[in-house]
């Protein structure tokens, strides 16, 4: 009996040793619309990946670590790894469609649901446009006031321009702009206005999930996102790019970042 106890006592441990070590979790996650990019956290150890198209994905974990699935259209979900998910290599979970739901509150006309009952229905008046007065509007992307700005400055100045003068054929303004360097100036401001908002849109959709991987300070963070923004390549790298893309060009930056600070 005294030999079992040990034998057991043995196997035991060694059982709890192994669980202590990271294992490569898989899985599939389903849900109603989009699978891919869904961000998959572990809070334990400060690991993170994100899902693919198919709503596949694979992260290190250890016995009661946290996993946190996480996306702007789903519900946040949390499972802790237990014995089982170790044993299997395998968590395979469901996400619910976040809704934001309001207490319901009837004032005057109900609305039925039906876009055409519902404005036959309403007594609200909608402001006259441009096409009452029959008047060509513009309905694309508004431009910002650097985009004005070159447009009403006559575009790019290209030296043929200067045979057009002579014939008296072409306006002005472009050679104008063109020689003066104003034409110039306003293309970068143009570049940095883009730069910027390609910035600040990685920042708000990524930040939280990159720093709970990379800690910076607070003070740091920002000083990180103009560092990124200042490469030639940050466009290129980021612009119309996955999320998965975007953070693996992050993670170039944030080690030679650091390099950075240690050398100053």
């Amino acid at each position: 009996m005294k030999t079992h106890f040990i034998l057991y006592f043995f196997i035991g441990s060694v059982a709890i040793v192994k669980a202590q070590n990271l294992k490569t979790i898989t899985g599939t996650i389903t849900a109603e619309d989009d699978l891919e990019n869904i961000h998959i956290i572990n809070k334990s150890s400060k690991r993170f990946t994100v899902s693919n198209a198919k709503g596949a994905y694979s992260i290190e974990a250890k016995l009661n670590d946290t996993i946190v699935f996480s996306s702007l259209q789903y519900k946040t979900k949390e499972v802790v790894i237990n014995a089982p998910i170790l044993i299997n290599n395998t968590l395979n979970i469901s996400l619910l469609e976040a809704i934001n739901t309001l207490e319901e509150v009837v004032v005057g006309t109900i609305l039925t649901g039906n876009l055409m009952l519902d404005i036959g229905s309403s007594k609200a008046k909608r402001n006259i446009n441009f096409y009452d007065v029959g008047i060509p509007g513009y309905n694309g992307k508004r431009k910002t006031k650097a985009e004005r700005d070159l447009s009403g400055a006559g575009g790019e100045f290209k030296p043929i321009m200067l045979l057009g003068l002579l014939g008296g054929s072409l306006p002005v303004d472009p050679i104008i702009n063109g020689i003066t360097g104003r034409t110039k100036k306003l293309k970068k401001r143009i570049a940095l206005e883009r730069n910027n908002q390609l910035r600040y849109d990685i920042r708000q959709r990524l930040s939280e999930d990159f720093f709970s991987e990379h800690p910076l300070s607070e003070l740091k963070q920002m000083d990180f996102w103009y560092f990124c923004s200042d490469d030639p390549n940050f466009e290129a790298r980021c612009k119309d790019k996955r999320d998965i893309e975007i953070l693996s060009y992050l993670n170039e930056k944030y080690i030679q970042y650091n390099k950075n600070l240690k050398s100053e």
